[in-house]
């Protein structure tokens, strides 16, 4: 059962740049000496801290700052959770994972997508309706860079010939890779593809969700599933569900504006059906979110809660959003960190796992 810890490294109105990348390294510290088992980076861009494109974050460039933590700690795995694929160039990102892989020996996990929004398209310059095309040529490239001595390719995108990518990863074939699956179709894609999946309760619902997972199970029966959902834990239920309220507001209204704002945008899916998803997050209420989508509570209560899901769902892990939204003060995000951590995350290794 693997226990992660998601840092969006929020670059908030009261911090300056340097002052959010102190705080990102030291909530790395605080989750190896908690004994989770990976943190993992969300690759975000243009999105400022008085803007209104989502989580204000200074993770634009995901590699490097893996690399930092690596280098700062001794045990914890580092993930990208995830890295957006169709951005960058196949062989350049090859040998950026292989180089990490070394440096870090064997600690890192890939966690990969092509986001479901068009705004860090927009902002390269690139065609957001070739990512899904993009995004599996892609990956099938770094594959081969990192299994083959010299390797050849011509497809749609990427055309290469007698390439020999230096150095290898440190895992072999190759670090564990983990697809973002977001819509109901993507399970099923990733299953096919062989693919483990982190997967999340922003834009689905529990009912939701486990209906696309049997759809992945049908496909890939063992592969890996981790949940990456809001957590705050409280000594009270009236402070675990008071003190994070404005913050996973603000979160889902973001979210609900990113889907509206995103209708009619080429590449796409319909639409009427974005539309939906953000009049449904729109017409959403804090206790909606707490029956549905979050898990906040006391350590007792938490427990149980991530119990129940993992056991209805086959997760095999729980990537743990401390701070959604941004706007939970540090300490009260250290505070929950640290309950979670020494009273949550034990009990949930020690109880049966269905899937290791």
């Amino acid at each position: 059962m693997h226990i992660g810890l998601s840092m969006e490294c929020d670059y908030p109105p009261h911090l300056n740049q340097r002052q959010a990348f102190d705080e990102a390294f030291k909530m790395a510290h605080v989750a190896e000496d908690l004994t989770f088992d990976g943190v993992w980076l969300a690759e975000r861009h243009f999105a400022t801290p008085t803007g209104t494109g989502g989580v204000p974050s200074i993770v634009s460039a995901p590699m490097i700052l893996a690399t930092a933590i690596a280098e700062r700690t001794q045990r914890i795995r580092v993930g990208t959770g995830v890295l957006v694929l169709p951005l960058g160039h196949p062989i350049r990102m090859a040998e950026e994972v292989a180089t990490l892989d070394n440096i870090c020996e064997g600690r890192f996990d890939l966690g990969v997508g092509r986001s479901g929004f068009t705004r860090s398209y927009e902002g390269y310059d690139l065609p957001y309706e070739e990512s899904r095309n993009r995004f599996g040529e892609y990956l099938n490239v770094m594959k081969l860079a990192w299994t083959e001595d010299t390797f050849s390719h011509e497809g749609d995108t990427y055309t290469f010939k007698d390439v020999s990518v230096i150095p290898k990863p440190y895992q072999k074939p190759y670090p564990p890779i983990w697809a973002a699956a977001t819509t109901k179709p993507t399970f099923e894609l990733f299953g096919e593809m062989g693919l483990d999946i982190l997967v999340g309760l922003r834009g689905m619902s529990v009912i939701d969700l486990a209906d696309a997972i049997v759809d992945y199970r049908t496909v890939n029966p063992d592969g890996k599933i981790a949940l990456r959902i809001p957590i705050y834990v409280a000594d009270s239920m009236e402070q675990a569900h008071s003190e994070p309220q404005e913050s996973a507001m603000k979160a889902y209204a973001r979210l609900q504006q990113a889907f509206t704002g995103s209708v009619g945008r080429s590449g796409t899916e319909s639409g009427e059906e974005r539309a939906e998803r953000g009049e449904r997050l729109g017409a959403i209420t804090y206790d909606d979110l707490l029956r549905d989508r979050l898990a906040y509570g006391t350590p007792d209560v938490v427990t149980e809660r991530l119990i129940e899901l993992r056991d209805t769902l086959g997760l095999s892990g729980f990537i743990m959003e401390s701070n959604v939204g941004g706007g939970i003060p540090s300490e009260q995000v250290l505070n929950s960190v640290n309950l979670f951590g020494e009273e949550v995350a034990p009990k949930i290794r020690q109880t049966t796992n269905v899937n290791p």
